[in-house]
């Protein structure tokens, strides 16, 4: 599942979007016991801002799960897009090629790891 590294920031203007992503965090860790006797791992990915308009085309296109992304672009003001970009590594965004291997490792390699949440942000958030 897809969250967001808000859920380990202290920041305004995202306050029902980090809320709505919350339940999801938990429902991982409960849905990960509850599947765990048919071996199915569950987890959640929390990237951290992402450029979205580069996000989408890339998911749908190579990834063939078009996901709606939606947090930045339209309602971010450059400043507050220049900010999110400086607690970051590179100074950038979120790149949906940055998570990407994640969820490849998470559906092969990482089978073992279950319930949780991993903070794929470029140190945006810690936790």
């Amino acid at each position: 599942m897809i969250v967001t590294a808000l859920l380990a920031a202290f920041t305004g203007n995202y306050t029902s979007y980090a809320g709505s992503k919350a339940p999801v965090e938990q429902f991982t860790r409960g849905v990960s016991k509850e599947l765990m006797g048919k071996r199915i791992s569950v987890n959640s990915i929390a990237p951290g801002p992402m450029d979205t308009r580069k996000s989408y085309l890339y998911w749908k296109i190579i990834v063939l799960i078009p996901m709606i992304i939606a947090f930045f672009y339209g309602q971010e003001s450059p400043e507050s897009v220049a900010y999110h970009k400086s607690n970051a590594l590179e100074g950038r965004l979120t790149d949906v090629k940055d998570i990407a291997p994640v969820v490849k490792f998470l559906c092969t390699e990482g089978q073992w790891i279950t319930g949780q949440t991993i903070f794929a942000n470029g140190g945006y958030t810690t936790r």
